[in-house]
């Protein structure tokens, strides 16, 4: 593997955020070791939980993020853009608006995302060759339906839920909780997916070179999106709707680790998943006691990122 360091760097990331995330807190920072029973309590009731569901979440995002792009053979492809986060949405906050408590919301929204994964499915998938153009416009049409159900509920819905409904939907992680044997699961799938990175560096050429190749195109591609359409919607089931990780993320890796899957999905684990804690860590902390959702600070770093990315690469063309 090239430039260890840089890999020590990016591994080095993740537990350095981790650490940020549970010392600084809306009441200021704090060292867990020299803290009392009751902070104590809060860093492994509260923080470390809310951190670990965060660097879940930016790790599903981060490589979903990189295979939609392969999917749709489109560096601007996020994994939203199939309505998958709509679906989560519509079905979260129905939730919500009807009361149904004994449904946690995380699994509402995951039943959501994934309804909306089959039905993209069942629609786009046609007797002849795969088309992403199809798939594509089933996706966005599909979305557009959801945000009109979306505005319907809200506009309906009561007024005492109304500020949960719209954080959640900015993305947001304080009702998110997850324990560390998460990561065995999580490990396992990135792993599957890195024996699989030679399928995807050739998928990335496009149909004819990977027919050329010896690669089944049809079957890979639907591989590529049901996997996407899996890591988004745990994502989404765990922290709502956050942008720009996937766009971003993907992005950023290949400028420093290159093109090469091998190499671009475990970069982009691992920096997604440190930048999420880093970034929520920061909107619950910045201006406490009010806390911002994390959606919130992830478009306002993205949006002039990937202008500045884009800038960068008109230039060098």
């Amino acid at each position: 593997m090239r430039h260890p360091a840089l890999w020590l760097a990016l591994i080095a990331l993740v537990p350095a955020s981790l650490l940020l995330a549970v010392c600084w807190g809306s009441s200021g920072w704090a060292w867990p070791w020299e803290a009392d029973a009751a902070m104590t309590r809060v860093v492994l009731e509260l923080r470390l939980p809310r951190a670990m569901a965060a660097l879940v979440t930016g790790c599903l995002l981060a490589v979903a993020g990189c295979l939609m792009q392969v999917l749709l053979r489109n560096p601007l492809a996020d994994p939203y853009v199939l309505g998958l986060s709509g679906g989560a949405a519509v079905f979260a906050l129905l939730g919500m608006t009807l009361g149904l408590s004994f449904l946690p919301v995380p699994l509402l929204a995951f039943a959501g995302a994934l309804l909306t994964m089959i039905v993209v499915f069942v629609l786009a998938r046609g007797s002849g060759p795969w088309s992403t153009t199809r798939v594509l416009l089933t996706g966005v049409v599909l979305a557009s339906g959801w945000g009109a159900l979306i505005s319907l509920i809200l506009a309906l819905g009561p007024d005492a839920s109304l500020r949960s409904m719209l954080f959640w939907l900015m993305g947001d992680l304080s009702y998110a909780s997850l324990s560390t044997w998460w990561l065995l699961p999580l490990a396992l799938g990135l792993g599957l997916l890195w024996l699989r990175a030679r399928s995807l560096n050739v998928m990335a050429g496009g149909q004819l070179q990977a027919a050329l190749l010896g690669e089944a195109t049809r079957q890979r591609f639907w591989e590529i999106y049901v996997a996407a359409s899996l890591l988004t919607a745990l994502a989404v089931s765990l922290a709502g709707a956050i942008g720009f990780i996937g766009l971003i993320v993907p992005h950023l890796m290949r400028l420093i680790v290159g093109s090469d899957h091998r190499r671009l999905l475990p970069a982009a684990a691992l920096f997604g998943g440190a930048f999420l804690v880093v970034a929520d860590t920061i909107a619950r902390s910045a201006f406490g006691p009010r806390q911002m959702p994390v959606g919130v600070l992830t478009a306002l770093i993205g949006v002039p990122l990937f202008l500045l990315l884009l800038h960068r690469a008109v230039k060098i063309r």
